[in-house]
C-alpha cells in the first residue's frame, strides 16, 4: 500500500527556547498529527547556505550542529538520533540537472532549524531525516530547486522549509517571548498573509522591494528564503496555502503554511 502523499510546508522554527513555548509546541504537535506519516523528511533550513548544493550526512551518529550561542546548557544536551536517509540522498542527487555539481558533506547533519521543530513534530526520532543546503538565496533559484524536489513527495517524503516569517533580531527592543510585535514585524506579517492568501507569487518573489517593514523584518533574507523551496515543491507555487500557525514570539512572526 502506497503511503499518502505529504504536503510541502514552510514553518517558523525559532531559537531553541521556542520549545518552552507551550502554545507553539501544541500547535506544531497538532499539525504533525494531522499530516500523513512520512517515509522520510527532507529539511531545508535558514541556517545552512552552501554552494554547490550540499547534502548532509546520512549517518545518525553524526553530531547535531548546535549553531547558537549563549543559551543554557540543556539546549546543547538535546539529541535527535533519527535514522539516516541514504536512499533519499541518492534520490536528491538524481533529481538535480545533468552536469550540476552536488557536494556530500558527511560531517554535517541537522542544525537547529531542522532538529528543533522535529523534536516537537516527531519526538520519537523514528523517521529518516536528511538536510540539504540552500545553494543560493535568490527566490527564483530556490523555486526551481523545489520543483526538482517535488517528485519526492510521491515517495512519501515530507519537504520542510524552515525559517521565520520575520527575523529582525537586531531591531528588537523587547526580546521577551510575549513581547508585542514591532510595527515592521506586524506589517510584514500582514502583507505576507495577504499575498499568500491571494496566491500572489510575483509579489512574494519580490518581497525585498514590495513588502512593508523591509529591511527591518529581514535585514538578511535567509529566514524567508526556505519558503521558496516549499512553494516550488508544491503542486502550484501560486496556490493559496493553508496558513496553519500565526502569531508572534519575541515579536517575530511565526506564520507557517501547508502546501498541497
Amino acid at each position: 500500500m502506497q503511503n499518502p502523499r505529504p504536503p510541502a510546508i514552510f514553518l517558523s522554527h525559532g531559537a531553541p527556547p521556542l520549545v518552552d513555548d507551550a502554545l507553539w509546541v501544541s500547535q506544531l504537535s497538532a499539525w504533525a498529527g494531522r499530516l500523513p506519516t512520512p517515509t522520510a523528511i527532507l529539511g531545508v533550513s535558514a541556517h545552512w547556505e552552501a554552494a554547490p548544493l550540499s547534502i548532509g550526512s546520512t549517518d545518525a551518529r553524526t553530531p547535531l550542529t548546535y549553531d547558537f550561542w549563549g543559551f543554557p546548557q540543556r539546549f546543547y544536551d538535546v539529541t535527535y538520533a533519527a535514522p539516516g536517509a541514504p536512499e533519499l540522498a541518492a534520490a536528491v542527487e538524481a533529481l538535480m540537472p545533468d552536469g550540476e555539481t552536488v557536494h556530500r558533506d558527511d560531517g554535517r547533519r541537522l542544525d537547529h532549524g531542522a532538529y528543533v521543530p522535529l523534536t516537537v513534530m516527531y519526538p520519537h526520532a523514528d523517521i529518516p531525516v536528511l538536510q540539504i543546503s540552500m545553494p543560493a538565496l535568490d527566490p527564483v533559484r530556490l523555486l526551481h530547486l523545489g520543483e526538482r524536489l517535488r517528485p519526492l513527495r510521491d515517495r512519501g517524503v515530507l519537504i520542510i522549509g524552515s525559517g521565520f516569517t520575520t527575523h529582525g533580531l537586531p531591531y528588537l527592543v523587547d526580546p521577551t517571548p510575549a513581547a508585542a510585535p514591532p510595527g515592521w514585524s506586524a506589517e510584514f506579517d500582514a502583507w505576507a498573509a495577504e499575498r499568500l492568501a491571494a496566491g500572489d507569487l510575483d509579489s512574494l518573489i519580490d518581497f525585498r522591494a514590495k513588502a512593508p517593514g523591509m529591511p527591518y523584518a529581514h535585514p538578511t533574507i535567509e529566514h524567508f528564503a526556505p519558503l521558496f523551496v516549499a512553494l516550488g515543491a508544491s503542486d502550484d507555487a501560486a496556490q493559496r496555502p493553508a496558513q496553519v500557525i500565526d502569531g508572534y514570539w519575541m515579536g517575530l512572526a511565526k506564520r507557517s503554511i501547508e502546501l498541497s
